[in-house]
C-alpha cells in the first residue's frame, strides 16, 4: 500500500518556525521526485517547493524562497521541509505528494498525503 504521512504541523507565531516530515512507504522512493503543496482557506491548492529524484535539486515558489528548505533521505524514505520566517499568509493544509514525472502541478502527482494544517498567528 502506498502511503505518504506527513507530520509536524501546528501553530506557530509569526516569525516562528517549522518543520515538516513526510515519510514514505509503499513505492521506490528514491526514482519519485516530491513536492510539497498548500491549500490555505477559500484558495486553490498551490505547488510551494519539490526536490528530484536523480540530483536532489529543488525548486521553491517565490513566496517562501530563502525561507523554506527542502531535503530528502533517501535510506529513511524522509522529505524534510524547514520553514523558517513564518508569515500569516502560510497559513494553510501542506500536503506532500510524489510524482514519477518530471512536472510540477496537481495533476502530474502520482501520490499524496493526506496534509498536515499549519496555523501561523499574527
Amino acid at each position: 500500500e502506498v502511503q505518504l504521512v506527513e507530520s509536524g504541523g501546528g501553530l506557530v507565531q509569526t516569525g516562528g518556525s517549522l518543520k515538516f516530515s513526510c515519510a514514505a512507504s509503499g513505492f521506490t522512493f528514491e526514482d519519485y521526485t516530491i513536492g510539497w503543496f498548500r491549500q490555505a482557506p477559500g484558495k486553490e491548492r498551490e505547488g510551494v517547493a519539490c526536490i528530484d529524484s536523480s540530483d536532489g535539486s529543488t525548486y521553491y515558489e517565490d513566496s517562501v524562497k530563502g525561507r523554506f528548505t527542502l531535503s530528502r533521505d533517501n535510506a529513511s524514505n524522509t522529505v524534510l521541509l524547514q520553514m523558517n520566517s513564518l508569515k500569516p499568509e502560510d497559513t494553510a493544509v501542506y500536503f506532500c505528494a510524489a510524482t514519477l514525472g518530471a512536472g510540477f502541478t496537481e495533476t502530474d502527482m502520482d501520490y499524496w498525503g493526506k496534509g498536515t494544517l499549519v496555523t501561523v498567528s499574527s
